[in-house]
């Protein structure tokens, strides 16, 4: 389990990188906007975040 964690991970940091690598203001406005939105609305962007996660592994396992 531990080098697939990892394999995870590094995954995820290289998904979550490319964004701001490859447009650096387009992220920051995005970034802003999320900054000045409610708390229940990031907590429903998280929760939908992580229940298409969750169905993502069930699909591919």
């Amino acid at each position: 389990m531990g080098p697939t964690l990892l394999t995870a991970l590094a995954l995820m940091l290289i998904i979550e990188g490319i964004f701001p690598f490859v447009s650096p203001a387009a992220w920051r406005q995005t970034f802003l906007r999320l900054a000045s939105m409610a708390d229940g609305q990031i907590r429903f962007i998280g929760l939908s975040s992580m229940l298409a996660g969750v169905i993502l592994l069930f699909v591919l396992s």
